[in-house]
């Protein structure tokens, strides 16, 4: 069962358009008892360890497991594509940092570390690509929402946590 398992997890994965977490793929062998959380998840290591010397890799992200290809082939990869990528401006990126530093984070608290107002169209902008999310109210007069990264974020960027985002004292600010 151990190989038919394996194909099976692996080909769910191929075909799956989002990342698939151990309950979505648990959910593949509902009534199987032989379809353990342990057999799966060694099932997974398999599948990483059979992939890390291929052209594509099997890694893990906040909302599960997915397949891409390795970042050293993405030049040959774009050119699949007719469409340009997406450049973001430094005030978006901006932004984002200190969202996904600073979280739960206002917007007045945004422009106060920026030093200049936050664009609403910014905001709309991490909002629809689902990067940033209103996680609340702050509890204070006007009570400004409050934004914090969602797992669509943490999967873009291949982070599982945001404990694996780089340290603030590591990173270099040009100003």
């Amino acid at each position: 069962m151990n190989k038919e398992l394996k194909c099976i997890v692996e080909a769910a994965l191929f075909a799956a358009n989002k990342p698939l977490s151990l309950t979505d793929i648990k959910r593949l062998f509902a009534g199987d008892e032989q379809a353990v959380e342990l057999d799966l998840v060694s099932v997974i290591n398999e599948l990483q360890n059979e992939y890390a010397s291929k052209s594509i890799e099997l890694i893990e992200t906040a909302s599960g497991y997915r397949f891409q290809v390795k970042a050293k082939y993405s030049p040959w990869m774009a050119r699949l594509w007719q469409e340009k990528p997406v450049k973001y401006s430094r005030a978006l990126l901006e932004t984002l940092a200190i969202i996904a530093y600073q979280q739960p984070v206002t917007r007045g608290e945004i422009e106060e570390l920026r030093g200049v107002a936050v664009s609403s169209l910014i905001i709309r902008t991490l909002q629809e690509r689902d990067w940033i999310r209103v996680s609340g109210q702050k509890e204070v007069p006007g009570r400004p929402a409050l934004y914090k990264t969602t797992n669509a974020f943490l999967d873009y960027f291949n982070l599982c946590t945001l404990e694996q985002l780089p340290s603030l004292s590591s990173l270099k600010v040009d100003l």
